[in-house]
């Protein structure tokens, strides 16, 4: 089940919350950048729930959804999973039902984490393509996206430490099961969005994908 709140005044009138330990995003400090003048931001966050992201969107003024897509996608769960001509298929829509009922073009942001890395190359069109729906003109997707060189980081956890810093907890030991998308590949993805490419140290890309009606 989803929950919202609704709490304080908009970011755009004070600083933002100072980074505490996390690693600086510069695709967070962007998007934030370019949404500062909303003072109640609808958020989509695709991970599992984390308190601290929670506590600090709702200072920032937030409505929040919250559609776990990471975990089931980290365990294989076999929930979302069918065997057909002794090949297993991925049941896309199935998937796709575990977001709650948020209505169309309506999201500011959506926080989408590795999800892209997790999914199977056959749902990644239509992952995107539901998600990027549910955004309003000037909405921004946000993504990170491994590096090839990257093997490993399946079970590695993500989430906000400040408005403009990530946290992560352990190094992933788990191999990712799909080869890593290409910016070029991410690029199509994009069902007629802007894609903006923000390299890190990390072995791992930050993806913002912004719907037509904002600029990048």
């Amino acid at each position: 089940m989803p929950f919202s709140a609704a709490l304080g005044k908009s970011e755009a009138k004070h600083p933002v919350a100072a980074a505490s330990g996390g690693a600086a995003s510069p695709a967070l400090e962007w998007l934030w950048g370019l949404l500062r003048d909303v003072p109640h931001i609808r958020v989509l966050d695709c991970g599992p729930v984390s308190p601290q992201t929670a506590q600090i969107l709702f200072k920032r003024g937030a409505k929040l959804y919250i559609a776990d897509l990471i975990a089931p996608l980290q365990r294989r769960d076999a929930l979302y999973w069918e065997r057909k001509d002794k090949q297993l298929v991925f049941r896309t829509q199935d998937f796709l039902a575990l977001l709650p009922a948020i209505p169309a073009a309506t999201l500011n942001l959506a926080l989408c984490w590795h999800l892209l890395d997790l999914a199977p190359p056959e749902a990644l069109a239509d992952v995107v393509k539901k998600i990027y729906g549910l955004l309003e003109p000037g909405g921004i997707m946000f993504y990170l996206l491994r590096e090839a060189y990257l093997p490993a980081g399946v079970d590695t956890a993500w989430w906000l430490d400040s408005l403009k810093t990530i946290q992560v907890k352990g190094q992933g030991k788990i191999a990712f099961p799909y080869p890593a998308i290409s910016n070029r590949e991410m690029e199509k993805l994009a069902p007629g969005g802007s894609v903006k490419t923000f390299l890190t140290r990390t072995g791992r890309r930050e993806i913002v994908v912004l719907k037509p009606g904002g600029t990048l």
